[in-house]
C-alpha cells in the first residue's frame, strides 16, 4: 500500500494501472495527431533561386501541409536560403501555372491550396528579385546584437555551423553582397583568390591616421608616370574609395596591377610580414625626392645596438642596426615551453648570452680570446611599433614546417621604457662609457656599422656614445622612459597551418576607440574579449605538443602606436582634403555612379538564348538576345531579326518570336496579340538564367503562322511510302495529351491528306523503340507522348496490315531507316575499280521484297552474270593460294573455284546500262595479283605509306597509331593453320621471357587467334559473313565540297550500322577494285586525324551520320600476323630512341627470319646496310631496352607478341656475345669524380647474377682494383641521366648484397644501367664560378634529354613588387 490522496492508502496495483492508462491515453492522442497529419494532403514546393548565377542550379525543396499559409512558406524559404523575408518574390515556375506570372503575396494568410498550389504534385517556384533589387542577406549575429557572447571575428562560419574557426579555405561571395555598405560605416576588400594577407595590411594602413594623411598629401603627376603602374596613386585611390564608397567591399585589382602582378599572383599565398617589408621598400623607391621620402622611417623605423663586451677588460665592439619590426620568438629553440607574454619575449630578445669555451671572443685590446657578453640594446623605438610573433618554425624531427599555436598574451597598452638601454650585472670593467664610446666605434670589426648614426641622435634618445658624466647617462634615458607608453590598435590574425591559411585584421578605430574585424569584404564590430581569443593556446598545461591541440587562429602581427598627444594625429575630414584629393573623390564618385547606372541597366536586361532556323541555308543558328525588360515584343523581334542577319533574306513581317525548348526541340507557345507587351512580363522577369529559350520563327510570304498554345505537344509526322520504300521529311502537328489516338489520326489526316480509316501510326518513344498505336480510344498521354514526339504514318491498303507489326514490311522499313547512317568514303586515287552501284542483297530464302528501286541488283546464278558470292569466293581462294604457291610444288590446291575471267567484270554497272563499257581492265589487276610475290604486297603497302609520310604518318599506316588504336587488321583467316612464307606453321603457344610458366592463352584482344578466328572475314565454311544476314548498303558517287578533298574520288554510302566491318569492306570491293584483304579502312576524326579501323567482327555502331572514311591500298594483316614498330637503340646518343619503320612479324617466325625480312627494308627505307649478324633485336618497354632476343627464339612460343608491339634494333660493334638465356646484358657507365664527367656506356655480359662477377668485369674493363670498385644502379628511364653535381651523393653506392636480383638492385632482365667509380678518387674541388657554370651546363643537358635536374618539391614563389609594372624586366634579379 502507498499513500494516496487525502492520506488514504491506495493499493499499489491501482496506481500502476492508473499510470499505465494515462500513458496509453497520451499515446493515443499522439497517434491521432499523427494520423490526422498523415491524412492531410501535403504540397511539394521546389524553389529555384534565380537571383544569382551561382545559385541558379540549386533547388530548395519544401514538403508542407496543404493548410500552411503562404506567409509561412516565405518564412521557411527565407530561413533556408538566408535572405531577409520581404526582400524577394516568389513566382510560378515552368511546372505549373505558367500563365500566372504575378508574384505571390508574402503577407497572405491564404493556405497553399487556396493559393492554387496542387497537393501531391510538384509545384515549381522561382525566387526572384523584388522591385529590381536583389534579396538582402541575413547578417551575422555579431552584427545584430553586440551582447551576444558567442559572436566570432574570424573567418565566416560555414552554413549550419556557429563560430567556425576553420573556414579560411572558403572565401566565396556573391556580387550582391558588395553592393551595400556595412552598417559599421567601413568598407571591406574583395579577396581576389588568396589575397587575404594583402587585404589585412591595406586595412591596417588605411586605419593608421598618420600614414593615410601623409599619403593624401602626396600629389600624383600624370605627366611623369603612368597611373596604372604608380603604386602610391593606386593606394591613394583605394583609400579614397575605402573612405567614400557606398559599396560593402571594393576590388584590389588596380593595386595589385600596379605591383606588376598578373592574375596568377592572386593564387599565391604569402606572409603578411614579408609583404609589409616589400611594400614599404617599394613606396620608399617611389617617394624619392618627395616630401614623403622619409615617411616609412619616421613612422616605423627603430634603432638598436648589436654589441660584444669583453668580460676581462671591458672593451666593447658594437654596431648600430635599424629595424622596421621586432621578431619575437614564441618558443625558445629546444624548449618545450613557450613564452607566456610579449613582455617575456621582449626580455628574452635583449637577454645577452655569454661567449665562452670554444665560442670565446677575440678581444682587440687583450689580443687574445676571452669570455665575452653578446647582446642587443634598444636605442630608439619607432612611433609605430610592429611586433612579429614568429609562429612559423621548422621541425627537425619531421623535417616539415610547423605553426606554433601556443598562447602568447599581449597587453592593450605596452610600456617599452623597461627595454631601453638595459645593462645587467654592471662591473667596474663595463661601467666606463669610454670603452663603448666613439673611440671604439672605429674599432668595431663589423662591416655593417651604421654610418648615419650621429651624436645628435644619441643626445635626443639619451644614449651615451661619448665620454660623459653619470648624471647625463641617467637623466636622458629617464626622459625617454616617461614617453614610451604604446597602445595596441591592430592585430593581424592568421587562421590555419604552416601549409596555408587565412589572414584577417582586428583594428581599433582612433575615431571612436571601437574595435572592428576586417575580414576581406566583411566588416563587423568586436570587443576586447574577442581580441583575447587571438592570444592562441589552449586550456591546460603548455606541454611540448600542446600547440598541436590549440586553436589555429591566433595573432601573428601586432602594431602599437606611441601615446603622445603632440604627435597623435586624427583622420583628415572631407573639407580638410588637399585639392587633388577632392578632385579624386569627385572622379571616383562619378565612376561609381556610372557603374551603378550600368549595373541598373544590366539588372533590368533580359539575357536569353535565341535560335533561328535559317530560311535558306536550313542551318540552326544560335545567339544571345539581350533586351531591356521594358522593350516590347515587337521591338525584340526587330532586334533578333537584325542579330540573325536576315535583312536581305526575308521581310521583317515574316518573323516572330516564340517560346522554345531547345533540348526537346519543342515550340512551347506563341505570343499572338502581345506585340506591345514588355519582354520582362513575357519572360517572367529579369533572371540570370531562363528555363526556356526563344526561337525566331520564319515563314514564306504566302504562308501564315500557326498558333502554339501552352499545354500542347508537338509531333513530327513522317509519311512512309511502302512501295517506294521511302520516309518523307517531317510535318509538324500539334495536339493535346488528353486527345485519343482516333482524334489524333484526324489531325494527321488534315495535315497529310491521308485517309484516317486505313492509317497506321507508329510512335518512336526512344531510339529504335517503335510502338504501333493500335488502340483508338487510348489517350496520347497513356501511349507515352511527351512535349516533343516523332511518329511514322502509313495509309496504304495492302496485306501488310494483316501481318503482326514486328513481321510487317512497315516495321522492317522503319527498322532500316532508324539504323541507316550516311558515310562519306574517300577512295584511293590509284583505285582500279569502277564506280559501280552495288545494291543490298539477301541470303537465298530470305525476304526479297525490301530493296530500293534506285539500286542495281547483282544477277543470280540463273542469269548470265555470276553472283557476287561466287566472285568473292573465287577471289578468296586466289588470295589463299597466294601464300601457298611457293610451298606447294605438286599440290594443285582447290582450283575448282578459280576462274580466268575478272572478278569485277560480272558486277553490273550503271555505265553498262547505258551501253558503255567499263573503263578499268580488272583482268590485268587480277593477273597482277596472281603473279605477285607476297612481299610485293608489303612493298606496295610501304609505297602507300610513303605518300602518307607527307601527312605526318608512319612508314606503313600512320604514326598516329598507338596502343589504344590497334593496327592489326586480320583478314582471310580460317580455323586451319596458315602456311607462312617462311615455311613455318602458325602457333598459339606463349611463354615468358625467362621461363615457360605462362602456358595459358595470352590475353590480348586485337588478334584473330585470341578471338578464335572471329575477326576473320570468312566463317569455317568459307562463306562470307556478309551473307549471313540482310544488311542495307547503297553507294553513289559524290562530289566533295570545296576544301574537303575536291578532285578525289568520293562515295556517299548509306549503310545499316549493324553491318560488320568485314561485310562493309566486301561491299566496297567493286568500288576500290581490289579484294577486301588488300585495302584498309581509316576513320577520319574532327581533327583530321586518321585511325585504322581493324576489328572486322565489330559493327559500325560507333559511326554516326556524315562521318568520313579513307580507303588506302595495302595488305591487311592475316591471322597470326602482327604489326611491329622497329626503333633503333643508340645508347650513347642524346636521343637514344629513333623510329625506323613498321614491320610485320608472324606467329611461328624465328627472330633470325624476322631479321632477314628486315634487312632489305632497312636498306631501302632507312639507308642502313647491315648484315644479319651485325644487329640484334631486343624488347622495348617505352624508352627502356629490355630482353635481348636470340636468333633461335620463336615469336609466340619464346617471345610474347601483341598488337602495336615495339622492338629495339641495336647495331653491334662486334660479334654477338649473348648466346644463352641464362646470360645477362648490363649497360655500365663510369663516373670520374676528379674530372666531374661520365664515360660512354659499355655493355657487360654476365654469366650469372653474382655481384662478385659484376665487380670483376668492371675491374677488367676499367683497370680499377677490385677492392676499390663501387657501383650503383641508375634511376628512372633509360639512359638514367643524372647531374654530375648530384651523382656522387644521390645514388645508393656500394649496396650490401651478393646477388643482383634482390633489393635494392632488382636486376632480373637485360638493359639495366649500372654506374661505377673508383672509391679512392677524390671529388674535384670547384670554385663558385665553376660550379655555377657546370650547373648551367648540366641543366641545359638534362632538359634536352627530358630529365629533371632535381627532384625537389615545388618551391614557393618569392613575393616581389615590380616598380615599373613589368615583371619580365626583373627576372634576372630573382
Amino acid at each position: 500500500m502507498v499513500p494516496g490522496e487525502e492520506n488514504q492508502l491506495v493499493p499499489k496495483e491501482d496506481v500502476f494501472w492508473r499510470c499505465r492508462q494515462n500513458i496509453f491515453d497520451e499515446m493515443k492522442k499522439k497517434f491521432l495527431q499523427i494520423e490526422n497529419a498523415a491524412e492531410e494532403p501535403r504540397v511539394l514546393c521546389i524553389i529555384q533561386d534565380t537571383t544569382n548565377s551561382k545559385t541558379v542550379n540549386e533547388r530548395i525543396t519544401l514538403n508542407l501541409p496543404a493548410s500552411t499559409p503562404v506567409r509561412k512558406l516565405f518564412e521557411d524559404v527565407a530561413n533556408k536560403v538566408g535572405y531577409i523575408n520581404g526582400t524577394f518574390d516568389l513566382t510560378w515556375g515552368n511546372g505549373v501555372n505558367t500563365a500566372d506570372t504575378a508574384p505571390l503575396d508574402h503577407t497572405s494568410d491564404k493556405s497553399l491550396l487556396d493559393a492554387n498550389f496542387e497537393a501531391g504534385k510538384k509545384n515549381f517556384l522561382h525566387l526572384t528579385d523584388k522591385d529590381g533589387e536583389q534579396p538582402q542577406m541575413l547578417e551575422d549575429s555579431s552584427n545584430v546584437d553586440d551582447s551576444v557572447h558567442d559572436r566570432f571575428i574570424g573567418p565566416l562560419p560555414r552554413e549550419g555551423s556557429v563560430a567556425s574557426t576553420s573556414d579560411y579555405a572558403s572565401q566565396s561571395y556573391s556580387y550582391s553582397s558588395i553592393l551595400n555598405k556595412s552598417e559599421t560605416g567601413y568598407v571591406g576588400l574583395v579577396n581576389q583568390a588568396m589575397t587575404c594577407y594583402l587585404n589585412s595590411l591595406l586595412q591596417t594602413l588605411f586605419m593608421t591616421p598618420e600614414f593615410r594623411n601623409a599619403l593624401y598629401k602626396w600629389e600624383f603627376e600624370e605627366s611623369e608616370e603612368d597611373p596604372v603602374t604608380s603604386i602610391p596613386y593606386q593606394l591613394q585611390r583605394l583609400f579614397v574609395l575605402l573612405q567614400t564608397s557606398k559599396k560593402r567591399a571594393i576590388e584590389t585589382t588596380d593595386v595589385t596591377r600596379s605591383f606588376g602582378w598578373d592574375s596568377s599572383e592572386a593564387w599565391q599565398q604569402h606572409d603578411v610580414q614579408e609583404l609589409c617589408r616589400v611594400m614599404f621598400d617599394a613606396l620608399e623607391q617611389k617617394w624619392k625626392q618627395t616630401e614623403q621620402a622619409d615617411l616609412i622611417n619616421e613612422l616605423y623605423q627603430g634603432k638598436l645596438k648589436d654589441y660584444v663586451r669583453c668580460l676581462e677588460c671591458g672593451y666593447e665592439g658594437w654596431r648600430i642596426d635599424t629595424y622596421l619590426d621586432i621578431p619575437l620568438v614564441i618558443r625558445p629553440y629546444g624548449s618545450s615551453q613557450a613564452f607566456a607574454s610579449v613582455e617575456e619575449a621582449l626580455h628574452a630578445f635583449i637577454q645577452p648570452e655569454i661567449l665562452d669555451g670554444p665560442n670565446q671572443y677575440f678581444c682587440e685590446r687583450c689580443k687574445k680570446k676571452c669570455d665575452a657578453r653578446k647582446g642587443l640594446r634598444f636605442l630608439h623605438f619607432p612611433y609605430l611599433l610592429t611586433l612579429q610573433l614568429k609562429r612559423f618554425d621548422f621541425d627537425y624531427t619531421t623535417m616539415h614546417r610547423i605553426k606554433l599555436n601556443d598562447r602568447m598574451s599581449f597587453p592593450e597598452e605596452l610600456d617599452m621604457s623597461t627595454f631601453i638601454d638595459i645593462e645587467d650585472e654592471k662591473s667596474p670593467q663595463t661601467e666606463s662609457c669610454t670603452d663603448s664610446g666613439a673611440e671604439n666605434e672605429g674599432s668595431c670589426h663589423s662591416d655593417q656599422m651604421s654610418n648615419d648614426f650621429s651624436t645628435d641622435d644619441a643626445v635626443d634618445e639619451g644614449i651615451c656614445l661619448e665620454s660623459s658624466t653619470g648624471s647625463e647617462k641617467i637623466s636622458k634615458p629617464g626622459l625617454e622612459k616617461n614617453s614610451l607608453m604604446y597602445e595596441l590598435f591592430s592585430v593581424m590574425v592568421h587562421s590555419g597551418s604552416a601549409a596555408g591559411g587565412h589572414y584577417y585584421a582586428c583594428i581599433k578605430s582612433f575615431s571612436d576607440d571601437q574595435w572592428y574585424s576586417f575580414n576581406d569584404q566583411h566588416v563587423s564590430r568586436i570587443t576586447q574579449e574577442d581580441i583575447k581569443k587571438t592570444h592562441g593556446g589552449s586550456s591546460g598545461s603548455r606541454g611540448y605538443y600542446s600547440s598541436a591541440f590549440a586553436s589555429s587562429t591566433n595573432a601573428y602581427m601586432l602594431i602599437y602606436r606611441l601615446k603622445d598627444p603632440a604627435r597623435n594625429a586624427k583622420f583628415l575630414e572631407v573639407d580638410e582634403y588637399p585639392e587633388h584629393i577632392k578632385n579624386l573623390v569627385q572622379k571616383e564618385r562619378e565612376l561609381e555612379e556610372q557603374e551603378k547606372r550600368q549595373r541598373e541597366i544590366e539588372r533590368n536586361t533580359c539575357k536569353i538564348k535565341l535560335f533561328c532556323l535559317h530560311p535558306v541555308k536550313q542551318v540552326m543558328m544560335e545567339n544571345k538576345l539581350e533586351v531591356h525588360k521594358d522593350k516590347t515584343l515587337k521591338e525584340a523581334v526587330e532586334m533578333a531579326y537584325k542579330m540573325m542577319d536576315l535583312e536581305d533574306v526575308i521581310p521583317l513581317d515574316c518573323c516572330r518570336l516564340v517560346k522554345y525548348d531547345e533540348f526537346h526541340d519543342y515550340l512551347e507557345r506563341s505570343y499572338e496579340g502581345e506585340e506591345d507587351t514588355p519582354m520582362g512580363l513575357l519572360l517572367g522577369g529579369v533572371k540570370s538564367t531562363y528555363m526556356f529559350d526563344l526561337l525566331l520563327e520564319t515563314r514564306k510570304p504566302d504562308q501564315i503562322f500557326q498558333s502554339y498554345k501552352p499545354g500542347e505537344v508537338m509531333v513530327k509526322v513522317h509519311v512512309v511510302d511502302l512501295k517506294a520504300e521511302t520516309v518523307a521529311a517531317p510535318v509538324t502537328v500539334r495536339a493535346y495529351l488528353n486527345q485519343t489516338v482516333a482524334e489524333f489520326k484526324q489531325l494527321i489526316s488534315k495535315a497529310t491528306h491521308l485517309p484516317a480509316d486505313s492509317m497506321r501510326i507508329v510512335l518512336e518513344r526512344c531510339y529504335n523503340d517503335l510502338r504501333l498505336l493500335s488502340m483508338p480510344s487510348k489517350t496520347l498521354k497513356a501511349e507515352g507522348f511527351f512535349r516533343s514526339n516523332k511518329v511514322f504514318v502509313e495509309s496504304s491498303e495492302t496485306v501488310d496490315h494483316q501481318a503482326t507489326f514486328t513481321d510487317s514490311h512497315l516495321w522492317k522499313l522503319l527498322d532500316r531507316h532508324a539504323n541507316t547512317i550516311r558515310l562519306f568514303v574517300l577512295l584511293p586515287e590509284q583505285s582500279p575499280g569502277s564506280y559501280s552501284k552495288r545494291t543490298a542483297y539477301q541470303k537465298a530464302g530470305g525476304d526479297s521484297g525490301n530493296v530500293d528501286d534506285d539500286c542495281e541488283r547483282v544477277k543470280g546464278p540463273a542469269g548470265n552474270l555470276k553472283s557476287v558470292d561466287a566472285i568473292l569466293e573465287e577471289s578468296t581462294e586466289k588470295l589463299k593460294s597466294l601464300s601457298l604457291q611457293q610451298q606447294q610444288d605438286g599440290d594443285n590446291g582447290d582450283s575448282s573455284k578459280s576462274t580466268e575471267t575478272s572478278d569485277f567484270e560480272n558486277i553490273e554497272s550503271p555505265l553498262n546500262e547505258r551501253g558503255s563499257s567499263t573503263s578499268v581492265d580488272n583482268r590485268e589487276l587480277e593477273q597482277h595479283i596472281q603473279t605477285s610475290d607476297p612481299e610485293n604486297f608489303q612493298s606496295e603497302e610501304r609505297s602507300d605509306s610513303d605518300v602518307n609520310n607527307d601527312r605526318s604518318t608512319s612508314s606503313v599506316d600512320s604514326d598516329i597509331l598507338s596502343s589504344s588504336h590497334s593496327s592489326d587488321t586480320l583478314c582471310n583467316a580460317d580455323s586451319t593453320q596458315i602456311p607462312l612464307a617462311n615455311g613455318l606453321d602458325s602457333h598459339s603457344i606463349t611463354s615468358s621471357r625467362r621461363t615457360k610458366a605462362n602456358e595459358g592463352k595470352k590475353e590480348t584482344w586485337d588478334t584473330a587467334e585470341e578471338d578464335s578466328g572471329t575477326d576473320s572475314e570468312y566463317d569455317e565454311s568459307g562463306k562470307s559473313r556478309g551473307e549471313m544476314q540482310y544488311m542495307y548498303f547503297k553507294a553513289d558517287p559524290y562530289t566533295a565540297d570545296e576544301g574537303s578533298g575536291e578532285g578525289h574520288k568520293w562515295l556517299m554510302v548509306h549503310v545499316d550500322k549493324r553491318i560488320t566491318l568485314a561485310a562493309f569492306k566486301q561491299h566496297l570491293e567493286p568500288f576500290v577494285g581490289v579484294l577486301s584483304s588488300h585495302f584498309k579502312v581509316f576513320r577520319v576524326y574532327t581533327s583530321n586525324q586518321e585511325f585504322e579501323t581493324v576489328r572486322l567482327n565489330e559493327t559500325l555502331s560507333s559511326f554516326s551520320d556524315d562521318n568520313k572514311i579513307t580507303i588506302r591500298l595495302g595488305r591487311a594483316l592475316k591471322k597470326g600476323e602482327y604489326r611491329v614498330k622497329v626503333c633503333q637503340l643508340l645508347v650513347n646518343e642524346q636521343e637514344p630512341c629513333k623510329f625506323l619503320l613498321d614491320a610485320v612479324f608472324a606467329k611461328g617466325m624465328t627472330v633470325r627470319q624476322s631479321k632477314e625480312e628486315l634487312i632489305p627494308q632497312l636498306r631501302e627505307q632507312c639507308g642502313l646496310d647491315l648484315s644479319i649478324d651485325r644487329f640484334r633485336l631486343r624488347k622495348k618497354t617505352w624508352k627502356n631496352p629490355g630482353t635481348v632476343f636470340l636468333d633461335y627464339h620463336i615469336y609466340e612460343e619464346d617471345i610474347n607478341i601483341s598488337s602495336n608491339w615495339e622492338v629495339f634494333l641495336e647495331v653491334l660493334d662486334g660479334v654477338e656475345k649473348m648466346k644463352s638465356m641464362s646470360q645477362l646484358a648490363i649497360l655500365t657507365r663510369r663516373w670520374r669524380p676528379s674530372e666531374m664527367k661520365l664515360d660512354p656506356f659499355q655493355e657487360l655480359v654476365l654469366e650469372s647474377n653474382s655481384v662478385d662477377e659484376l665487380r670483376e668485369k668492371l675491374s677488367e674493363i676499367s683497370g680499377i682494383p677490385l677492392e676499390d670498385i663501387e657501383f650503383a644502379k641508375g634511376r628512372g628511364t633509360f639512359p638514367c641521366d643524372i647531374s654530375v653535381l648530384d651523382i656522387h651523393q644521390d645514388l645508393d653506392w656500394n649496396p650490401k648484397v651478393s646477388t643482383l636480383n634482390v633489393w635494392p638492385l632488382y636486376i632480373c632482365d637485360d638493359g639495366a644501367v649500372i654506374f661505377y667509380r673508383d672509391k679512392t678518387e677524390e671529388v674535384m674541388e670547384l670554385t663558385d664560378e665553376q660550379r655555377n657554370e657546370l650547373m648551367k651546363k648540366e641543366s641545359s643537358r638534362l632538359q634536352k634529354t627530358g630529365h629533371r635536374v632535381t627532384y625537389s618539391p615545388r618551391k614557393e614563389k618569392a613575393l616581389k613588387i615590380y616598380l615599373d609594372g613589368a615583371p619580365n624586366k626583373d627576372v634576372a634579379q630573382d
